[in-house]
């Protein structure tokens, strides 16, 4: 179940209901797929083949193509992130960079645990810390980025529009403060 921390207070929103009132009210799309349908022998390997990738896709594929049909996605892939993914640390900077995109990010997280660092107008950053079965999408030319928490590790579908998938803009915002 996701929690969201606004940086500025440090007050924390937690419980589903409240997770989702609050995300709506930024223009979140916060949604929750079942964990329980991740096969037992991938929900905590973070270290995947292809094929294994295939089988979360095909395990979620419902679930994907409903999103895909609501919100005109294209493409989707996995991405599966640890400390024994190679450039991990180059990867994490990359990411760590806040940006924008021309379309909305999602990412349903099927294993390990992940946070999106996102502005807000009105409350300034607020983290939104995932885990299994939460379903995020940030909505276009919106501040933010996704990182890792303290385990390092996750493993996430990913849906884009563009057909060249992620494809970062940078932003120099001096009202970001790295926690």
């Amino acid at each position: 179940m996701a929690e969201i921390r606004i940086r500025n207070t440090n007050e924390r929103i937690t419980g589903e209901a409240n997770v989702k009132a609050f995300l709506d009210s930024q223009e979140v799309v916060y949604e929750h797929w079942d964990a329980n349908k991740m096969p037992e022998a991938l929900r905590e390997k973070f270290v995947l083949n292809d094929e294994e990738k295939a089988e979360i896709l095909a395990t979620y594929d419902a679930e994907i193509r409903d999103l895909a049909a609501r919100r005109g996605y294209e493409i989707w892939d996995v991405i599966s992130l640890s400390d024994a993914t190679p450039n991990i640390e180059e990867l994490l900077k990359k990411f760590e960079q806040v940006h924008t995109h021309t379309e909305d990010e999602i990412r349903a997280i099927v294993s390990g645990k992940g946070i999106f660092i996102i502005k807000s107008e009105e409350l300034g950053y607020f983290d939104v810390e995932l885990e299994p079965g939460d379903v995020i999408s940030v909505p276009e030319n919106t501040n933010h980025f996704f990182t890792l928490m303290d385990n390092r590790q996750i493993v996430a579908v990913r849906l884009f529009i563009e057909k060249d998938g992620w494809i970062a803009y940078n932003v120099e915002d001096p009202d970001f403060i790295k926690a």
